[in-house]
């Protein structure tokens, strides 16, 4: 399934490969929720197949860039030419069956690192929010 989604077709004359992910996704508004949900499968064959939560989370990040970014028109249907999100998924899926413990590890530390880094930056606007906020009221000559 990646192989389709991601290097079905060798582009002539280069080693470049293209699959129907971004050919699907030239399809205004529905061809990147088909290419989605081709992804969603995969997540789904890779949860049976005994992959860990992390190494599950790792992947759907890698689906939902290729989903988010891959809906912004034209810039998103060059971004899932180069991104390959199926084919990234599939090694990780691979390095889970040739070394479960490091892969269970990287996927720890990398959605971990995530979420710290999520929580930075939310809490970084939540007070720059707040400051801004003081800062109108202050100008606007309304009481704190």
């Amino acid at each position: 399934m990646a192989r389709v989604l991601d290097d079905l077709i060798r582009v002539p004359l280069t080693r470049r490969t293209v699959g129907l992910d971004p050919l699907i996704g030239l399809v205004p508004g529905l061809g990147d929720w088909a290419g989605w949900a081709a992804s969603a499968h995969l997540l789904v064959a890779s949860a049976r197949l005994g992959a860990s939560a992390p190494l599950i989370l790792r992947m759907a990040v890698n689906a939902l860039l290729d989903a988010v970014v891959g809906s912004v028109p034209v810039l998103g249907d060059l971004f899932d030419l180069g991104w390959k999100a199926n084919r990234r998924n599939l090694v990780l899926l691979e390095s889970l069956v040739a070394d479960p413990a490091a892969t269970k590890r990287s996927s720890r530390l990398l959605v971990g690192t995530v979420l710290i880094v999520t929580f930075g930056v939310t809490a970084l606007t939540a007070v720059g929010a707040l400051l801004l906020f003081r800062w109108v009221l202050r100008v606007s000559g309304l009481p704190l």
